[in-house]
């Protein structure tokens, strides 16, 4: 039976959605399909950053459409992913609810900043630059713009931000009649340059020297050039003044007349334009290239052939564990408990947990005591909002708050009702992975170099899967008095939690 070829990224941004099908044929990508809406889900956001029941609606139906040509692929040839909108919107989870009516697939919702890694890798696979390079890459979407910056042939931005500025945005902002005037084209130009106002200085020390900007407002910039005769489509300053100069003559977003700026580009075309100038101008950039490469090039480079999703977040849980000087041995240790544990729930239990909830479990206990620097009383509290409010580059919005909650919540008592809402994750699979977690931890309380892990035996409860015993060899417990008193009180806190319940036995091992 032939493995399945095609490849499916689908992107939900602010201004329009976006669907591109791929081949692997012979380690290279090959486009087969494209196919792209306009939904203006930004502009269906309210003061409160509430969607409207209209954009909701377009996305679903959107969605659906999406929905028959993914017919048959299997999960992990599938990747969906959402950006600003959704990122801020308060009932995202109706959204979410909705589209999983019509889309069998789970939608990621991603932070800024790995919106602006993700861009540059697609950018940067396949625009060829020199090896010495310094080279930045802007992405201007409908509701945020995203600035990355790396070096040479690394894949890995070594700078990366997200502001709140996109072309769908500032048209309700700055030009809610779609009328054209200087003033008004000033005053977004220059609130996007506030945006980046802290940002300058660092990147100019960077030396710029391969520019590149991505997305339909560039895009439309880029093409307009051509329009006018400029045969390498590069933008500079001069370029990109006269083309300012030239559309600031209109009255009205729909009175623009270039040959390839489309009507639907028209309504927010202005308010990009005046982003880009800002950002172009604030970082005193010399020249930029137009790259079509972007985001769902980047999602799509790891879903098929690049380094895969799972080990840039082990670079990542690596990269944090050095960072915060982490007991690297404990920490290995804890994490080979839970392996063993895990392997034990496994073989009892009539769950399947998948291997990306698995694998976040093995980064919780590897970065458990990240927050230790502040202070050990604490540290479930400090370590979880390390890792809540860090640029873990990988990691979807999900991913990152269920690392984060699991290390909330690795000791002392146990608040259910306090659980963040998951879209992407059973609730009986993140318990079960929390009792685990819990269990590796308190078993290496003393932090000896040589534990047996052959001294426990972990036994779930044929009644229900929240319950088991931990069994313990004698002779262990003997030498290890200490971990008995550990284990009760943490009985005491199973107990206070409905349907949990942890009951301790012991062995002889001969």
């Amino acid at each position: 039976m032939n493995k399945f070829n095609e490849y499916a990224v689908v992107d939900l941004g602010s201004n329009s959605f976006h669907m591109i099908i791929a081949r692997n044929i012979d380690g290279a990508r090959q486009i087969i399909y494209k196919h792209k809406k306009n939904i203006h889900l930004a502009t269906g956001l309210n003061e409160n950053n509430e969607l409207s029941e209209s954009s909701i609606n377009r996305g679903i139906e959107c969605l659906a459409l999406f929905a028959e040509r993914l017919n048959g692929f299997p999960a992990e040839n599938v990747r969906i992913i959402a950006t600003y909108t959704l990122r801020i919107a308060k009932n995202r989870l109706k959204f979410l609810n909705e589209a999983a009516k019509v889309l069998p697939y789970p939608i990621e919702i991603i932070s800024g900043q790995e919106e602006a890694r993700l861009i540059y890798l697609g950018t940067m696979t396949a625009e060829s630059t020199n090896e010495n390079d310094s080279k930045f890459v802007v992405d201007i979407g409908g509701g945020s713009t995203e600035i990355a910056i790396g070096k040479g042939n690394n894949l890995k931005p070594i700078l990366v931000a997200s502001r709140p500025m996109g072309c769908v945005t500032y048209t309700k902002q700055f030009f809610p009649q779609k009328k054209i005037d200087y003033q008004s084209f000033q005053q977004a130009k220059l609130a996007a340059e506030q945006q980046i106002e802290n940002l300058i200085n660092l990147i100019k020390k960077q030396n710029i020297s391969a520019a590149f900007g991505t997305s339909g407002t560039i895009k439309s910039i880029y093409k307009i050039l051509l329009d006018i005769g400029v045969s390498d489509g590069i933008i500079t300053p001069k370029r990109l003044d006269d083309l300012i100069s030239y559309v600031l003559e209109f009255n009205y977003f729909h009175e623009i007349d270039f040959p390839s700026l489309s009507e639907e580009r028209k309504n927010v075309f202005v308010s990009g334009l005046a982003i880009f100038s800002g950002v172009f101008n604030a970082l005193g950039l010399e020249e930029l290239q137009f790259s079509p490469s972007a985001l769902r090039e980047g999602v799509l480079y790891e879903l098929i052939d690049g380094p895969n999703y799972r080990d840039i977040r082990q670079t990542t849980a690596e990269s944090l564990s050095q960072h915060y000087n982490i007991d690297e041995r404990h920490a290995k240790q804890i994490v080979k408990t839970a392996k063993y544990l895990f392997s034990q729930w496994k073989a009892q239990s009539l769950m399947i947990i998948p291997p990306n909830v698995e694998s976040i479990l093995y980064w919780a206990a590897q970065l458990h005591e990240v927050g230790l620097k502040i202070n050990f009383s604490s540290i479930h509290k400090h370590s979880s909002y390390i890792l809540k409010n860090s640029n873990l580059p990988g990691f979807n919005e999900e991913q990152q708050l269920l690392l984060s909650t699991l290390v909330r919540y690795h000791r002392k008592s146990i608040n259910i009702e306090e659980f963040p809402y998951f879209s992407l994750f059973e609730f009986k699979h993140i318990i079960a992975m929390l009792q685990i977690l819990r269990l590796s931890i308190l078993i290496n309380n003393q932090r000896s170099p040589d534990l047996d892990l052959n001294a426990f035996k972990l036994i779930l409860s044929q009644e229900k899967s929240t319950k088991m015993t931990l069994a313990i060899d004698k002779l262990f417990v003997e030498n290890n008095r200490l971990i008995l008193l550990d284990l009760e009180q943490e009985k005491k806190y199973w107990k206070s939690v409905n349907n949990w319940k942890l009951s301790i036995d012991t062995f002889s091992a001969f």
